[in-house]
């Protein structure tokens, strides 16, 4: 059984209801465009089942895509990408964090998961440019959802940043909320990125390029 993300419901009753008044108002051609473009809301609102991967102290990917930046960060340049982090740092926090983003190209599932499990902390919405999702400038200066994630294996930081195309991210969780791993929480509307900060800690188990799966993949695991 097929199923969407409830974002991509408005959409399809738009294209519907175009191939409805072209087929009785227009011309056969004219229902083209509009079925063309009806058929790959549902391709890219698609929200196919995963096999989430539960062991103890890993992290799975929180979105499909493509690995575009592993990079160590310190609480300054945290700082900088979220205005007012400080009271979320903690004791531990001062070493830093690893970043890893993913860039989504408009073929790959948008739907969001939480990285592993936690009780939800901070949810911000910080407005910004709609650059290029894939460039580097776009993480710090594009709009963007940050949600903080408080677990067992420490505090995690998941920034969904809009794109040229991709102008709508949706959190659908609030501070209080309590996640599982790999529990929907979001989705970024068309090409995007997502930006997840993990502790220092962390044994990074991707390499740039890699393809990723939301729920399925391991970015990383605590390290013993």
């Amino acid at each position: 059984m097929f199923k969407f993300a409830p974002e991509g419901y408005p959409y399809f009753i738009v294209f519907a209801l175009l191939i409805i008044i072209a087929a009785v108002f227009g011309k056969p051609w004219m229902i083209i465009v509009p079925f063309a473009l009806l058929l790959f809301m549902f391709f890219f609102f698609r929200d196919p089942d995963r096999i989430i991967l539960q062991d103890k102290g890993i992290f799975v990917s929180p979105a499909d895509g493509r690995v575009i930046l592993i990079q160590n960060v310190n609480e300054d340049i945290i700082s900088s990408y979220l205005p007012l982090a400080k009271p979320w740092l903690v004791e531990g926090d001062e070493g830093g964090f690893i970043k890893i983003s993913i860039f989504m190209s408009p073929f790959n599932v948008h739907v969001n998961r939480a990285p592993c499990d936690g009780v939800v902390k901070m949810v911000r919405h910080t407005p910004g440019r709609f650059s290029a999702a894939n460039k580097d400038e776009a993480s710090m200066l594009n709009e963007n959802i940050a949600m903080l994630l408080e677990g067992d294996e420490g505090r995690i930081l998941v920034r969904q940043v809009a794109g040229f195309i991709a102008r709508r991210a949706v959190c659908r969780v609030k501070e209080g909320d309590i996640l599982q791993k790999g529990q929907k929480f979001g989705i970024i509307k068309f090409s995007s990125r997502l930006d997840v900060f993990l502790p220092i800690n962390t044994e990074v188990r991707v390499k740039l390029g890699d393809k990723v799966k939301a729920g399925e993949s391991i970015l990383g695991m605590i390290k013993n």
